[in-house]
């Protein structure tokens, strides 16, 4: 047991040395479409500083940390370690260096940490801000009510501040959970489904107050301008016109698979790097699946695990209504990443703890 551990920790290590030389390196590997974000961020040009939102807070934080002035390559040497330290704080689970399709998944998202939060990252704000909601699961002298609250009030507060998104979560998750105490002959594949129609109730509810649905005015309204770009060859756009309410519910459900199933987007068969992500994204949803299934038939015992689940779930839900297109899908995916890694190995670090 001591030497299994012992390897899983050099592996991590291993692991995560040769990722930071790509993510130093990336600045000058990466072609420009990846440092959009970052430069609106570093540069703020548009004068985009401020308190409220996505850009503004990033901006700001950047600015106040002095990362902003550091050549990107720095920024990636002081980022990337913070992030893997967070990574190793939940824990290394035991037989980390086996490899089997769970840790494949896990050594791509690392890699992945590297490519997209190797810069000035929204994602590096999100991925750090959700990590408390890990912790909180992993300590058993925080009661399961005190968890779901604190987590609840995390949410909708980043929500406010920073992606709106956000605070649909615990509402889409809250619904889940009640439907999935109904007996159902498929609970999984139907509490997800009712989580979708959630989602398109959130969004025509959204449509009756304010004129225009929830993915018309994000994804839609994105795409509409990037419509021929060579950088947008992986823009999701539903099959039908969203400015009537069976459109957004058309636009909801194909969102969503294409999202976290993207079957649809083998197409990009030349595309070596969309056609990765669409393999990663094929078996983490189906990994999650699995355990999410379990863990609705053992809720007593995976009580705060079902929790994560119910979260990453109804985050894969509101993907599918506010993401313009598949690589902006899985960077956004990283920034939760501390939840994707403790849903894949909360088996192992249940041992640790116990």
């Amino acid at each position: 047991m001591q030497k299994n551990i012992k390897k899983s920790t050099a592996a991590f290590l291993l692991i995560a040395i040769a990722n930071l030389v790509i993510a130093c390196t990336a600045f000058f590997i990466l072609p420009p479409r990846f440092f959009y974000d970052a430069a609106i961020i570093a540069y703020d040009k548009g004068n985009l500083i401020g308190y409220l939102g996505s850009y503004p807070l990033s901006i700001l934080f950047y600015k106040i940390s002095g990362f902003r002035y550091l050549p990107f390559p720095v920024i990636a040497l002081i980022q990337f370690p913070v992030l893997i330290y967070v990574l190793y704080k939940i824990g290394i689970p035991d037989r980390f260096e086996k490899l089997n399709v769970k840790n494949i998944l896990v050594y791509m998202g690392i890699l992945m940490i590297a490519i997209f939060i190797s810069m000035p990252s929204k994602e590096f704000i999100t991925f750090l801000y959700v990590t408390p909601i890990v912790f909180l699961c992993m300590n058993d002298e925080v009661s399961l009510k005190k968890t779901v609250v604190y987590t609840i009030l995390i949410l909708l507060f980043f929500g406010a501040i920073f992606r709106p998104y956000f605070a649909l979560i615990p509402i889409i998750g809250g619904g889940m959970y009640l439907l999935s105490l109904i007996s159902f002959k498929n609970k999984t594949i139907t509490t997800i489904f009712y989580g979708l129609l959630i989602a398109f109730f959130l969004s025509l509810s959204h449509g009756v107050i304010k004129g225009k649905y929830l993915s018309e005015i994000s994804r839609e309204l994105v795409n509409n301008d990037r419509v021929g770009s060579a950088d947008a060859n992986s823009m999701i756009v539903s099959p039908v016109k969203t400015d009537t309410w069976y459109g957004e519910m058309v636009s909801v459900f194909y969102g969503f698979f294409t999202v976290n199933v993207p079957l649809n987007g083998l197409k990009y068969i030349f595309s070596p790097q969309i056609i990765i992500f669409i393999i990663w994204q094929l078996l983490l949803f189906y990994i999650l699946l699995v355990r999410f299934s379990k863990c609705l038939k053992e809720r007593k015992t995976y009580s705060k695990e079902l929790m994560i689940l119910l979260i990453l779930f109804s985050f894969f839900i509101v993907q599918g209504v506010f993401e313009p297109d598949l690589g902006t899908a899985v960077r956004h995916k990283i920034g939760i990443f501390p939840l994707i890694y403790f849903a894949l190995y909360y088996e192992s670090f249940r041992k640790k703890l116990q």
